[in-house]
């Protein structure tokens, strides 16, 4: 029922009940007529009755508009109370909503209850809503990314990275990372395959090597000498590395890897190696070059981002579409999840309403306390005003009843 039909049933009653008043008036003032030209015991009764109803009513008229103003516009001591005590009735209401709703004994109930993991999963099942959550998403971070500043953005990531780098042992890092490599034998795949491509350009390129022997030999040798010569050198080279290719345990690859190894060691011990890779490293992130890095960096991320978030159907919201498909299944499926999520619901619900208890009283406090005055009594006239005309119906009948009976008594006794 909106304000309007309330306000249309508080006119309605209040007519009912001031009707009954002046009906009662009517006959008060009818009995008394007659009462002076007839004698019967009847007039005396109805009279007794309108007169004590008159009564009744005008006193209970006067309690129910005392509560929500001052009775015919005159500022009568005690009346118009919910005007004038707003303040105190708003700190009551609240005070007894908390005291009385949000106990830990009667809110624990209620929070035991909560399963809020099976609710989730059901509305991420739904395409619909994964279509609206990731558009309500990417529109935010559209928002945010449109609204950064690029320039402090990238002084960000530049002061960042700088405070990163300061503590960087680069040569420990490059060191760590060839003997992990090492430990790991997979430096035996370069070495196969250097051997490979080394054993193939002899192969390929055996006229440059006649070429270069001709050149240093002398002029008396014959050709063909040379090129006898040439063609051992040649062959013989690439059967050598032929046999490193094909030998995973030939002598040269061993002497290789402790050849790296050592040069791992030196890398992470000698000071000389730091003074390097500390001199390469401020060449390479100077302040000037650090910030156009870091400008390049973010502008690539922020168009990336803008490109994938503006897409109906970019990898990012097909990724998001996946996992969100994933996690609805897990919701729905793993008890284990379902529980670990509820008991935490319940539990950070549990406090929070219990930390902030008096929070909800201050706002039923302040809240009432704000209202205007006349406000607050139109508003609370709306919602009890036909019931309290009942109290005026009641009033005029007792009191009526009660006149009747103090006449009846009065003549037959005293």
């Amino acid at each position: 029922m909106n304000d309007e039909a309330k306000r249309k049933q508080l006119r309605k009653y209040k007519a009912f009940a001031t009707g009954l008043f002046l009906l009662m008036a009517a006959l008060f003032i009818i009995t008394t007529i007659l009462h002076k030209t007839n004698d019967s015991h009847w007039v005396g009764y109805v009279r007794a009755f309108s007169e004590a109803a008159m009564v009744g009513a005008l006193a209970d008229w006067f309690a129910v508009t005392a509560l929500f103003r001052h009775p015919l516009g005159l500022p009568i001591p005690h009346t118009n109370l919910i005007e004038n005590s707003k303040q105190k009735l708003g700190d009551n209401l609240g005070s007894f909503v908390v005291n009385n709703f949000l106990s830990p004994q009667n809110i624990r109930p209620y929070i035991q209850k909560l399963k809020i993991s099976g609710f989730v999963g059901e509305w991420l099942g739904k395409e619909k809503n994964q279509e609206v959550l990731i558009k309500n998403i990417s529109d935010i971070v559209l928002d945010i990314l449109n609204k950064l500043d690029d320039s402090t953005v990238s002084q960000f990531i530049s002061k960042k990275v700088s405070e990163m780098t300061d503590d960087i042992k680069l040569n420990k890092i490059v060191g760590n990372g060839i003997h992990y490599i090492l430990e790991k034998n997979d430096h035996q795949r370069i070495i196969t395959n250097l051997s490979s491509q080394i054993k193939n350009y002899i192969i390929e390129n055996d006229e440059m090597i006649q070429k270069r022997v001709k050149e240093g030999s002398y002029s008396f040798i014959p050709s063909f000498v040379d090129n006898k010569i040439a063609d051992k050198i040649a062959s013989g080279l690439s059967d050598f590395f032929k046999e490193i290719e094909e030998d995973p345990e030939h002598e040269l690859r061993h002497l290789i890897t402790q050849k790296i190894y050592d040069f791992s060691v030196d890398l992470k011990e000698d000071p000389k190696w730091d003074e390097e890779f500390k001199t390469i490293k401020n060449d390479l992130l100077k302040g000037d070059k650090l910030e156009e890095y870091s400008n390049d960096i973010w502008v690539s991320i922020k168009n990336t981002l803008k490109k994938e978030l503006q897409e109906d159907q970019s990898s990012l919201k097909n990724y998001l579409s996946k996992n969100l498909n994933e996690f609805s299944q897990n919701l729905k499926t793993d008890e284990n999840l379902q529980n670990k999520i509820d008991h935490w619901v319940r539990v950070t619900a549990y406090k929070y309403i219990l930390k902030n208890t008096h929070q909800f009283g201050n706002l039923i406090s302040s809240t009432v306390g704000n209202w205007q005055g006349k406000e607050l009594s139109e508003k609370l006239e709306l919602e009890v005003g036909k019931d309290l005309q009942f109290i005026r119906v009641n009033g005029t009948l007792v009191g009526g009843l009660v006149g009747l009976i103090i006449y009846t008594i009065s003549h037959f006794f005293l």
